[in-house]
């Protein structure tokens, strides 16, 4: 009987603090991918919901970065009152804060986005003692320009599609004008012509 009690006991426990585990979790949010013109910025946003309340102070955040086809990820970002930026690697002059902690914001902004930065971006944040809870993560991938040649093709192709569907409706509304003259023409004759043989 006692054994059952304890059991129940350690079930309760494990129940409880389950329960304290989730309370006490940091909620993460983040788009799962984005795509990005290489060359161009991209904003890799990343918000959070805290159960204590938000200081700059105690708020961290920390990002990481494991490229295509790699099992490895490294951190190279950080923030903690203020934004540590990167002095080396990839994404030196390219990482730059772009959050608000007192927001719930933790995102940051790639500049110059380059074909090597395609991967999974890794966004956690800790506000002690809340550090339990999800890592958000966005896949990225860094897509080659539109050329310019691609670029007037497609305007050429607009441009064209339009010019024909106002021939088109130019060429309707002249032959209904020229239509309702002829019937005009033709209405008056008739008048004419009755008049002439009642006369």
């Amino acid at each position: 009987m006692s054994r059952v009690w304890i059991y129940l006991f350690s079930a309760l426990c494990a129940l409880v603090l389950t329960g304290v585990h989730q309370v006490e979790g940091m909620e993460m949010f983040t788009p799962s991918e984005l795509e990005a013109v290489n060359g161009t910025d991209v904003w890799l946003k990343c918000t959070f919901k805290s159960t204590h309340p938000l200081s700059e102070e105690r708020v961290s955040v920390s990002w990481s970065f494991q490229p295509l086809g790699n099992t490895a990820g490294e951190s190279f970002f950080h923030y903690q009152q203020r934004a540590y930026l990167p002095t080396a690697g990839i994404f030196k002059d390219h990482a730059v804060w772009s959050g608000d902690i007192m927001k719930g914001d933790a995102s940051i902004t790639l500049k110059n986005v380059q074909f090597r930065f395609n991967g999974t971006y890794s966004c956690q944040v800790r506000n002690p003692p809340d550090i339990h809870g999800f890592v958000g993560e966005i896949s990225l991938r860094v897509v080659e320009k539109v050329s310019f040649s691609e670029i007037g093709i497609l305007a050429i192709a607009v441009g064209g599609s339009i010019g024909v569907v106002l021939l088109i409706l130019i060429i309707y509304i002249v032959v209904r004008v020229f239509r309702r003259q002829e019937d005009d023409m033709a209405v008056d004759m008739e008048n004419y012509k009755s008049k002439d043989q009642v006369l």
